[in-house]
């Protein structure tokens, strides 16, 4: 039924995933030097992959409704249970709360909207995947602009009370040892 809608919109998301590796990669010494947001920016990818993928989904089978409701169900709880540990981004409590609660929100209904099922619920759940994209890229843009405080580097990945900078520009990467200059 949505066909064209899902036609777009799934590269849309994954176009939209590799702007936000992009992002994160501009900020990578930031985001290796705390496991909590190393664990944020994942789960922000996800806002964008999630979709993506239950939109590539509903394209392979259409003339299957069963198999697009199960993968819908399973990848929206998948999403919802994704955001438990993830601890916020910049741009203030109340925006990362209001933010993780609304996209908690909108996987669970997607969900709920996918097992009961029907033309009326798949439009409602484009709106939905629509509505997710749209948080999702303003909580992108909050990380892309918003300078980390420093409660953000207070669990640096080494050990603790290790200087993030110091000590990561010393660790190998990829697995590739490197030599001091």
């Amino acid at each position: 039924m949505l066909d064209a809608f899902y036609g777009a919109f799934s590269p849309a998301c994954l176009a939209l995933l590799g702007l936000w590796l992009v992002a994160v990669q501009m900020r990578a010494d930031e985001v290796r030097a705390s496991r909590a947001l190393s664990r944020r920016t994942y789960v922000v990818a996800l806002f964008f992959a999630l979709p993506g993928l239950m939109s590539v989904i509903a394209l392979i089978d259409t003339a299957n409704p069963v198999f697009w409701r199960a993968s819908f169900a399973v990848i929206a709880l998948g999403g919802a249970a994704a955001l438990f540990p993830a601890h916020g981004l910049p741009g203030g409590a109340r925006v990362k709360n209001v933010a993780d609660l609304t996209a908690l929100v909108l996987y669970l209904v997607i969900a709920v909207l996918a097992i009961i099922g029907g033309p009326v619920m798949q439009r409602t759940e484009a709106v939905l995947l629509t509505a997710l994209i749209f948080l999702g890229f303003n909580i992108a843009w909050l990380f892309l602009f918003t300078p980390l405080a420093p409660a953000d580097h207070a669990a640096p990945r080494d050990k603790p009370g290790a200087a993030g900078d110091s000590a990561l520009a010393e660790q190998p990467r990829n697995g590739v040892g490197r030599t001091a200059s």
